[in-house]
């Protein structure tokens, strides 16, 4: 039987604007995420943030990350505002600042899409030392069983 596995933030609904404060022209906190629905056989989960409409999304040319987190506990099933102590087994890994943790919307022309991805993992994955979302997305190749996403637009004000 199919899982039914979601991803929501009670800051923003889907498809809906991304608050200012989860933004470079706000605090540039993270959001709160929740999900259900994890298939039995859970033993981790990984969530990578990007941006696929970098840097205008009338002519995307890369797709940027702003934030990326695995071996997340599978008895976890959410991440407060602002998370600054992740749960324990859990790691970050580089964002394309080249910094680790999160980094808020901040698109310097237009409306853009920004997918929050989760996904449910058969595995905890070896430490990854200092990784970018392809080196978790290779570490996670073959692990997955299943993915949500959330995908909410910001355009910035000034």
């Amino acid at each position: 039987m199919p899982t039914s596995f979601t991803l929501e933030s009670p800051a923003f609904k889907a498809n809906g604007e991304i608050p200012r404060q989860y933004t470079c022209e706000g605090r540039d906190v993270s959001p709160p995420l929740n999900w259900k629905g994890a298939p039995k056989g859970t033993k981790s989960f990984a969530i990578i943030v990007d941006d696929p409409d970098a840097p205008d999304p009338a002519a995307p040319k890369t797709t940027w990350v702003h934030w990326v987190v695995f071996n997340i506990p599978s008895d976890t099933n959410a991440l407060p505002e602002n998370i600054n102590k992740l749960p324990r087994g859990s790691h970050e890994g580089l964002n394309d600042w080249k910094a680790v943790g999160y980094r808020g919307p901040c698109p310097p022309i237009g409306l853009h899409h920004y997918h929050h991805k989760i996904y449910a993992l058969d595995t905890v994955l070896p430490d990854l030392g200092r990784f970018s979302k392809a080196d978790l997305e290779e570490a996670m190749r073959g692990h997955i069983l299943a993915e949500a996403e959330l995908v909410a637009v910001y355009q910035k004000t000034h």
